[in-house]
């Protein structure tokens, strides 16, 4: 008798899938609350850090390859372009101490 070569189970929409897609490439984006308002914040893995930066919490380079967390403001007044035109590059460990 003849195999199916259908995959079996429950199909999922399009938005789902370049919902993962985007998980996969960009991580898990999360909103945090701190002292100054609300942020959004996104994991950068070593794969995904291809150039160096200064990190506002310790004025430190984040070298090339270095895990990092990117984020910028989820409550801006001007937009989420100008939003996303500020955003700032931490050290892990800078932006968790942050207040």
């Amino acid at each position: 008798m003849p195999r199916s070569n259908r995959p079996r189970g429950r199909r999922r929409p399009d938005d789902d899938e370049s919902n993962d897609l985007s998980h996969v490439l960009f991580g898990s984006r999360r909103t945090e609350i701190k002292r100054d308002g609300a942020w959004n914040v996104q994991p950068v893995s070593p794969t995904n850090a291809v150039k160096n930066y200064t990190c506002p919490g310790c004025s430190q380079t984040i070298s090339q390859g270095t895990a990092h967390t990117v984020t910028w403001r989820a409550d801006g007044i001007m937009g989420e372009a100008d939003d996303l035109a500020a955003r700032r590059h931490w050290h892990q460990h800078c932006w968790k101490i942050r207040l």
